[in-house]
């Protein structure tokens, strides 16, 4: 009803053991705590909250302008509605290693089972634009190792991302792999990968969890779930194509709007109002409370 009934304690358990599984985890990117509630009833293992649809919800580029509390309290509306582990786009951290710190205690105190923070400069650019540049290698494996030492469950995951691909090349992107799981990481995002051998090699280079993006529009092929098990990925997260796809069914019904004069039209694509009642439980707050909830739920429409 009002909260998942699964503990953050147990969702970050959850998350550990579905990476040590040996099967592969798909994660959609949740918009909004209503859509992470879909993601669950779809049957995933889990739910991304990615930095980019964060800022994009604001109105805003994906350039580090979010700060941590913007972060930490949508993050954490997103991960009370639903029972499966939530990982979190923590950008760079959110500042220097000091920052590094307080930001994953808040993302603990905000229910989330893990966070990864990259290596690119602070402010930070979306992980499959040109004209990227990341930091020494000194910097980032303090950020890392800030982030795993200021952590007070052991359990809540410290993935590292590294964007030096596409700056510095693959060899570079291996030895970069190799540093931080030495500082603490215990997953690794090699972002913007552009062949199934590139995540190979990542995967042969280190021996935690590696995550692999499918974002639309981006740098890296849109591979299949199978194709990425055959390399050894771990963890597929969808970051934006759930935001990506309702932005465009409401560009449509605000067009049809526009040129028909009704949203008629667009109507049998909509969810219907007893499928949205369905979503938010309101049946069980008529079960809690008849006070609250004294009307019966319409039919399809």
């Amino acid at each position: 009803m009002l909260y998942s009934k699964t503990t953050p304690e147990q969702k970050r358990l959850r998350l550990r053991e579905l990476l040590a599984s040996g099967t592969i985890q798909q994660f959609p990117g949740a918009f909004s705590p209503l859509s992470a509630r879909l993601i669950e009833e779809k049957g995933f293992a889990g739910v991304y909250i990615s930095g980019a649809v964060l800022a994009n919800d604001l109105g805003l580029p994906d350039i580090g302008l979010t700060t941590l509390t913007e972060v930490a309290t949508r993050a954490g509306q997103i991960a009370r509605m639903t029972d499966l582990p939530c990982l979190v786009d923590a950008d760079t951290g959110f500042g220097e290693p000091m920052n590094v710190a307080r930001s994953v205690q808040e993302l603990e105190n905000a229910g989330l089972a893990g966070c990864h923070i990259e290596d690119q400069f602070n402010p930070k650019r979306c992980g499959h634009l040109d004209g990227k540049n990341v930091v020494d290698l000194e910097t980032a494996t303090k950020r890392i190792r800030a982030a795993a030492d200021a952590r007070r469950d052991p359990n809540f995951l410290i993935m590292a991302r590294t964007d030096i691909r596409a700056v510095e090349g693959l060899e570079a992107a291996k030895d970069r792999a190799k540093a931080l799981v030495e500082a603490g990481a215990d997953a690794i995002f090699p972002e913007a990968m552009a062949t199934l051998e590139e995540f190979k090699a990542i995967r042969d280079a280190v021996d935690v969890p590696i995550l692999a993006n499918m974002t639309e529009f981006g740098k890296s092929t849109l591979f299949t779930v199978n194709e990425l098990a055959g390399v050894g990925v771990n963890m597929i997260i969808y970051p934006v194509t759930l935001l990506r796809s309702a932005m465009g069914a409401a560009e449509r019904t605000l067009d049809a709007i526009i040129t028909t004069g009704s949203q008629d039209a667009q109507v049998g694509n909509m969810l219907t109002r007893a499928r949205l009642y369905d979503l938010v439980d309101y049946e069980a707050y008529n079960r809690f409370d008849t006070g609250v909830f004294n009307f019966q739920i319409p039919g399809a429409r």
